[in-house]
């Protein structure tokens, strides 16, 4: 910097400070043990720069702050995985992988050049070029078995767009139409946790049917399941097979 020059003093409001507080509490909530001590050390560095009473307002804030229910870290606390892909996708180095793959008991070697990073389903996963299979890969990050950032620094995939290969793979899934009933006290909880939207069809005097697309049968069947007595699936009969099968192993499973 020139002589003489000086930034002016950071400043948050009350907002500002408090959006960074829930950010870092997600962070730390949502991703492995690399990204923990980073957002830690962000948090304690954005304290020491508010005034006194924006601190105690952080305190009294993180006293009546929660983040409970179901919640699942997929890397488990002792691995370290994000950030050193983070640190690739930035600086594009290639990334070596030990790589287990659905279904399979034995692991690869792949040698990738990490393109995005994404999370969806309660997962983590990477997006890369997988010179072994010479094409765009999904890797789920709880299945990397090991990893490690190269010095090789691969050329910008400069035709590649993360946004537009997201919509792409989202358009070309097929999809199933399903018809489903929920419960008045379960239609919430079904409109947040759906993938799509849910238009509602016809009310009925202790709740709603309602129509929705899903790419997995399975998936729904599922997701129906968990809803106990609240919900039920209408159509397709395959939906209401699958979800008989497994009711009736669940029964089996918990029978004398």
């Amino acid at each position: 910097l020139v002589k003489g020059y000086h930034l002016p003093p950071v400043s948050f409001t009350a907002e500002e400070a408090t959006a960074l507080f829930v950010g870092g509490e997600m962070v730390k909530r949502y991703t492995d043990a690399s990204m923990k001590a980073p957002a830690d050390s962000a948090l304690l560095k954005i304290r020491s720069v508010l005034p006194r009473e924006r601190q105690d307002e952080l305190d009294r804030l993180a006293q009546v702050t929660e983040f409970s229910g179901d919640h699942r870290v997929p890397l488990g606390l002792n691995k370290r995985t994000l950030l050193p892909i983070k640190q690739a996708l930035v600086g594009r180095r290639v990334l070596n992988l030990t790589y287990r793959a659905k279904d399979r008991e034995e692991d690869t070697a792949r040698d990738v050049e990490p393109l995005g990073l994404v999370f969806y389903g309660d997962t983590w996963y990477l997006i890369a070029w997988c010179r072994l299979r010479q094409d765009i890969r999904h890797f789920r990050i709880d299945r990397i078995q090991d990893l490690k950032v190269s010095g090789e620094r691969f050329a910008p995939h400069e035709d590649f767009s993360l946004k537009k290969h997201l919509e792409q793979g989202n358009a070309s899934q097929e999809r199933t139409d399903v018809r489903l009933w929920f419960h008045k006290r379960a239609l919430e909880r079904a409109r947040k946790e759906s993938y799509s939207d849910l238009a509602e069809a016809k009310e009925t005097n202790s709740g709603s049917e309602v129509r929705m697309q899903v790419f997995s049968l399975d998936w729904a069947a599922r997701w129906i399941l968990s809803f106990g007595p609240d919900a039920e699936a209408l159509e397709p009969p395959e939906l209401r097979a699958e979800v008989r099968t497994l009711a009736e192993d669940l029964a089996k499973r918990h029978g004398d």
